[in-house]
């Protein structure tokens, strides 16, 4: 049987792949993953209390193309 997730997948468009290569680089540099800071920026966004931002790599750490 195939593994089942935890929550509905949902699909984002409109991104290009080194922009998500980018971003995971970016995420495993702080210790997180793309789903979990998707996830606290959208909360922050819609404004759920108690939301914060995600921690970001520093500067140094940063992959810009």
């Amino acid at each position: 049987m195939a593994s089942q997730h935890k929550h509905k997948q949902r699909v984002v468009r409109g991104i290009d792949d080194q922009l998500v290569e980018d971003f995971d680089t970016a995420a495993k540099a702080t210790g997180s993953d793309r789903s979990a800071i998707t996830r606290q920026l959208w909360e922050w966004f819609v404004r759920r209390p108690g939301a914060t931002l995600p921690d970001r790599p520093d500067a140094g750490d940063d992959q810009q193309h």
